[in-house]
Order: structure tokens, then sequence, then C-alpha cells
């Protein structure tokens, strides 16, 4: 199975910024980032198709985060500015060999890291 490891999580005040790094055993199509916080269901936060690089985000967090992929260097990343309180959760990166659609299902996903923890204050 693709092994996938989070690192780059931590605290930081309401307005700042982090970059989370996830290194991946195998590429995979298609990869993205899911986020939980107490009490919420999980939630796709972002997407990235390989070849193409197309990429998605939900409306709470298009315009505040950036997916990439690096796939010589087997790493994908998640830019996240601006940070809210509301943005604090664990955030785990995932990924499937199979076509994903834009609108990301948890299900679709086969491959997941152990999750980092994100934590804003106000």
């Amino acid at each position: 199975q693709v092994q996938m490891v989070e690192s780059g999580g931590g605290s930081v005040q309401a307005g700042g910024s982090l970059r989370l790094s996830c290194a991946y055993s195998e590429y995979s199509y298609c990869m993205g980032w899911f986020r939980q916080a107490p009490g919420k269901e999980r939630e796709g936060v972002a997407l990235i198709r390989g070849g193409s690089g197309f990429s998605s985000y939900p409306d709470s967090a298009k315009g505040r985060f950036t997916i990439s992929r690096d796939d010589d260097n087997n790493v994908l990343y998640l830019q996240m500015n601006n940070l809210q309180p509301e943005d604090t959760a664990v955030y785990y990166c995932a990924a499937t060999r199979k076509f994903c659609g834009e609108t990301m299902i948890e299900g679709d996903f086969t491959y997941w890291g152990q999750g980092t923890q994100v934590t804003i204050s106000s």
C-alpha cells in the first residue's frame, strides 16, 4: 500500500500561515487534504490530480489554501494562508489511484496519513 506521512502542523495566531507536507511512497493519480475538527465531520479542503495538475477547493478553503504536488520528490503540500480559528483541526493527506471528482468524497480515498494537528488561536 501507499504510505503517507504528514508534517508541518503546529499552533499559529489568526491571520498566520502554515505549510503542511505529506511524504508519500508511491504515485497516486488523485491526492488531497481532509480535516476534522472536534464535533464535526471530516471535510475535504483540497484535491489535486496528477498529470494535468488540476486542483479544486471548497468555499471554506478557496482563496486561502493552495495544494501542490512534487512527484519528482514524492511530496504533497498544502499552503494555508490567513488562517482562522475555525481552521483548527487534525489535517490528513489522502490518495487514490482512481479518478476523483471535484467534490471530495471520503470513501473514494484509499490511502491516508496519520494526521497532523493545526491549532489557530484568536
